[in-house]
């Protein structure tokens, strides 16, 4: 898949990877996780590299910089402007992480020292590199970078420890770090998923910005197709450690061979499709490849279309009027996360809420179902009045309500086999136990499309996707009138996403459950729910149907969320991005 272009006049090669191929040794024996890859990177150009979790992305990436664990065997050939890197010694190769090859990595949290401020970190990574650099030059440095990735407060910002900032600012930390050495080649590893649709959307153009500007050849790692729309030139397509195809952006979006790159584009959440684009008729419901059946969106969004809810009968949950509050602990004040909350859902409804991180989505999912007390106001869940209730009371209305969490790992107790985990609501609640109790622990899992012999797996042993329905399938159990599904699809690949919702959509029309459902991608939120509430700083600021809000938008905070949401079309999203800039003109005057 090497780009053969002979033409003189083409910028330098920065990066030539020849018959690279990644294994991993485990339990006796190699397993490939990246299997004879050929690519160039020129100057001032963006690869992609995308592809689902697991398909090898990560792992040749980091092979060029001697970053894959011990167990690891890489053979091929690397050359960074002529120069074979694969074989060097340590030293060579600690001289060129950071000066020559500098990595984004995904989770800044864990990649950024917690005990040293962010200052400290970028001076030493320019210290390290050039011992003549006197501190305070590099600190001036430091400073001049965080400008440089739009710091807000650069100064007091470079005397901040990471957990001091926001994910959106500890990106750009992090962002700042890597170019503080102005490296040839930068190697970006998802730098947007954990993060906002307008934090998004300022990242994606502060690395246009700083690649036009330092001229660096970038590669970009990701699975969401609107970012790659945004940013690259070229295209890699990965399966299971295999580049399946490869080419230019126009050709990947709007000519896709393989049968799993057009099931990967797909998949992808489309803002307002049938309202703010058209729905091809002739499309199929589903895109099949050689191992899976993926549901196209737009069949996901049709079936949700043919829904309608009677909102003659008494709402499954009912804010009026609430405020949430945190109480005091120790020197940390009282937090009021939200206030003058007015929201009802009614049976049968996928409410869809969004906003961005710190809006107050969670916390009011959370006292939907009496996991937070309320401060003021009167909320009612499934017909019971929780402004005040009791630990006993709380216990009568937890049987009919269901929460699927954010994170599947961390909700699911790691030492229970999932069989037992999905099984346990039922036994507390005394409906079943023994073979009954199998019996529905098997239908549920059926009902989740897992297969019954999961039922003895731990959770470490399941992917995201799968651990996910595991949270579904217990969250179903005792059949809830009320479903709070909360960011339950932000760590999963587009394909394992669009099959996630499909079966929730499918579960949600069968069981008749009402649902909130908690984003903050406005396109997947677009795909399922029947209405929608936007959130900004605890307040609710508009609520509307699917096409008063895509269409109608009243609110510049709402107008300003629609134009962040990257398009996975690169002339559409380049026309969105100008628009965007436009309205960020006309609020900032």
């Amino acid at each position: 898949m090497t780009d053969t272009t002979a033409n003189t006049g083409a910028p330098e090669t920065i990066l030539e990877v020849d018959g690279l191929n990644v294994d991993f040794w485990v339990d006796g024996e190699f397993y490939p996780a990246a299997v004879d890859m050929n690519y160039t990177v020129r100057r001032g150009e963006v690869l992609a590299i995308v592809g689902e979790s697991g398909s090898g992305k990560s792992t040749s990436s980091m092979s060029l910089l001697g970053l894959l664990p011990e167990n690891a065997r890489v053979t091929g050939s690397i050359k960074l402007l002529g120069r074979e890197l694969r074989g060097v010694d340590q030293a060579t190769i600690r001289s060129l992480r950071g000066n020559e090859i500098a990595v984004i990595f995904q989770e800044p949290m864990t990649a950024l020292n917690p005990v040293y401020t962010i200052g400290f970190q970028i001076v030493e990574a320019l210290r390290s590199h050039d011992r003549s650099l006197a501190p305070s030059a590099a600190k001036e440095r430091a400073i001049e970078l965080l400008s440089l990735v739009e710091m807000p407060n650069p100064e007091q910002s470079f005397h901040k420890y990471p957990h001091q900032l926001s994910g959106g600012q500890r990106q750009r930390a992090m962002i700042a770090q890597s170019i503080s050495c102005d490296p040839l080649l930068l190697i970006a590893d998802e730098p947007t998923t954990a993060l906002d649709v307008t934090v998004q959307a300022e990242i994606l153009d502060l690395l246009r910005n700083l690649h036009k500007r330092l001229d660096s050849a970038i590669i970009l790692i990701t699975h969401d197709m609107g970012v790659v729309a945004d940013l690259a030139d070229r295209i890699m397509v990965m399966k299971n450690g295999i580049v399946v195809e490869a080419g230019s952006v126009d050709e990947i979006f709007h000519h896709p061979t393989h049968p799993y790159t057009q099931q990967l584009l797909a998949s992808v959440p489309h803002l307002g499709l049938g309202v703010l684009e058209p729905i091809d008729e002739s499309a199929a419901d589903e895109v099949v490849s050689e191992t899976s059946a993926v549901p196209t969106i737009a069949s996901i969004r049709e079936h949700a279309n043919t829904q309608r809810v009677v909102e003659t009968r008494e709402p499954v949950l009912s804010f009026e009027d609430v405020a949430i509050e945190y109480p005091k602990r120790g020197r940390i004040p009282a937090f009021r996360a939200a206030e003058h909350i007015d929201l009802q859902i009614y049976p049968g409804e996928i409410m869809g809420l969004v906003g961005e991180s710190g809006s107050g989505k969670t916390t009011i999912g959370r006292a939907a179902i009496g996991l937070i007390p309320i401060a003021e106001g009167k909320l009612t869940t499934v017909g019971t009045d929780i402004s005040h209730a009791t630990q006993k009371d709380l216990f009568a209305i937890r049987r009919r309500t269901g929460i699927v969490f954010q994170d599947p790992a961390s909700s699911l107790n790691p030492r229970m086999p999932i069989g037992q985990s999905i099984g346990e609501p039922i036994l507390l609640a005394g409906e079943a136990k023994g073979k009954d109790l199998d019996r529905k622990v098997e239908d549920l899992l059926d009902q989740v499309e897992l297969p019954r012999s999961y039922r003895n797996r731990f959770p470490h042993e399941l992917s995201g996707g799968q651990r996910q329905r595991v949270g579904i399938a217990r969250a179903l159990a005792l059949a809830p009138e009320l479903l709070v599904a909360d960011e339950p699809t932000s760590a999963l690949d587009v394909s394992v996403q669009a099959r996630f919702l499909d079966l929730l959509q499918e579960l949600q029309q069968e069981l008749q459950f009402a649902c909130l459902f908690i984003s903050h991608d406005l396109a997947v939120v677009d795909i399922l729910a029947h209405r929608i509430s936007v959130m900004h700083l605890g307040k609710l600021v508009e609520t509307g149907t699917r096409d008063e809000i895509l269409r109608g938008a009243k609110d510049p905070y709402t107008q300003r969320l629609i134009a962040a949401v990257p398009v996975p079309d690169p002339e559409a999203q380049r026309e969105r991005r100008e628009a965007r800039a436009a309205l960020l003109g006309r609020s900032a005057s």
